[in-house]
């Protein structure tokens, strides 16, 4: 079996390699002349984490990635802590495994490693598919470049902006979510960095989370009227940054004013979709469910699906009966995680009161039901494929 692949990103990576654990064969179609991924850090919950682990890659992992131990969100305004989850040995014992923090390239670069020394996965650079066809058993792509390839499936991992999702369903445009995201490295000191935080406030919020030594993440997000672009190379102006969050606590302006240079972009999403297979042709990743970064989870759930995928086609079916699976199986736990990431993005942007009171109502809850304040994320970072 050879399934075509198209999009180098996270999720098309992640596929090529939980196909080649299967023992099939994949080509990865990528339309940048190098796989050279941009971008800040990225979270990996404890859900994404054991996959990666169950592909092999588990100690180069644990080499290049941070084990924070806490999750906090605080109030900008009043320095207050609203809410602790203990991470680090916490959730290894709660969720069987790590959650970490790494850069996006690192990710990437393990990923495209286990891809290339797999012996099953052809890469190919500077094409992109722009068109499919699913018929007589077979998946066609054809690329940018006139060539049309064959295979028994073909699989759109090409994002937000998908073109693959136009071969499945009649393809609409992202919806822009009135939001900015500021996204940069900073370059300081983070010897005993071991926190993720967030800090919020009305009509934005800040995160900020170590990915290696000496280096930080951060993601600053403010509400926007216009619509900008959509994009993970666009460049902002350090300046513009500073003065988005320039009344926050110091820790958050410190970080700022680490950033050598902060990318800038809007945020956009998708509704749920009602399907995203068709035939020999199906979806994974930002081009099936595109979230806001809210919950940590695009990439995540980029990385179940290529697991669960993998899996329904190596099982040795009929493959339109392995991706009508997957959907069956991923639509409704990504459809949630969409919800949650979203309702998140008002949560963070609240006034302080209104927030204190929203926190504190469920810690009481907690209480009250005699929980642990990471019991409510137990069907997220509980699953196992």
């Amino acid at each position: 079996m050879v399934v075509m692949i198209a999009g180098g990103g996270i999720g098309g990576l992640s596929l090529a390699v939980a196909l080649a654990r299967q023992g099939l064969t994949s080509v990865v179609i990528e339309q940048a002349a190098a796989i050279d991924e941009v971008g800040a850090g990225i979270q990996i919950g404890p859900n994404a984490t054991r996959v990666l682990r169950g592909w092999g890659l588990g100690e180069a992992l644990d080499r290049v990635a941070v084990t924070p131990v806490a999750a906090e969100v605080r109030d900008a305004a009043t320095g207050r802590l609203l809410v602790a989850n203990r991470l680090g040995p916490a959730a290894q014992g709660r969720w069987g495994d790590s959650y970490l923090t790494i850069t996006r390239a690192a990710l990437q670069g393990l990923l495209l490693a286990a891809a290339q020394t797999s012996g099953r996965v052809e890469i190919r650079l500077g094409h992109s598919v722009i068109g499919a066809t699913s018929d007589g058993g077979r998946a066609g792509a054809a690329l940018s470049n006139g060539e049309t390839l064959s295979g028994e499936a073909l699989i759109g991992c090409d994002g937000l902006h998908s073109v693959m999702q136009g071969a499945v369903l009649t393809a609409s445009p992202p919806r822009f979510t009135r939001q900015t995201a500021w996204r940069g490295l900073a370059r300081m000191p983070t010897e005993g960095e071991t926190r993720v935080q967030v800090w919020t406030g009305p009509s934005r919020h800040f995160v900020r989370y170590p990915v290696g030594p000496g280096l930080v993440n951060m993601v600053g997000v403010v509400e926007a009227r216009a619509d900008e672009v959509e994009s993970w190379t666009a460049m902002g102006q350090g300046a513009d940054l500073a003065a988005a969050f320039a009344d926050w606590p110091e820790p958050v302006r410190a970080t700022i004013a680490a950033v050598d240079r902060p990318w800038r972009s809007a945020l956009h999403d998708r509704a749920p979709l009602t399907c995203w297979s068709r035939g020999r042709i199906s979806l994974l990743g930002d081009a099936a469910h595109p979230m806001l970064p809210f919950l940590a989870q695009g990439a995540a759930m980029a990385i179940e699906d290529a697991e669960v995928l993998a899996r329904l086609l190596g099982a040795g079916g009929a493959v339109d009966a392995a991706l009508a699976a997957y959907e069956h199986a991923r639509l409704p736990r990504t459809a949630k995680v969409q919800a949650w990431a979203s309702r998140n993005a008002t949560l963070f942007h609240l006034p302080p009161l209104v927030s204190t009171g929203v926190f504190g109502a469920a810690r009481l809850l907690d209480r009250v039901r005699s929980v642990e304040p990471e019991a409510r994320f137990d069907w997220l970072y509980g699953w196992t494929p």
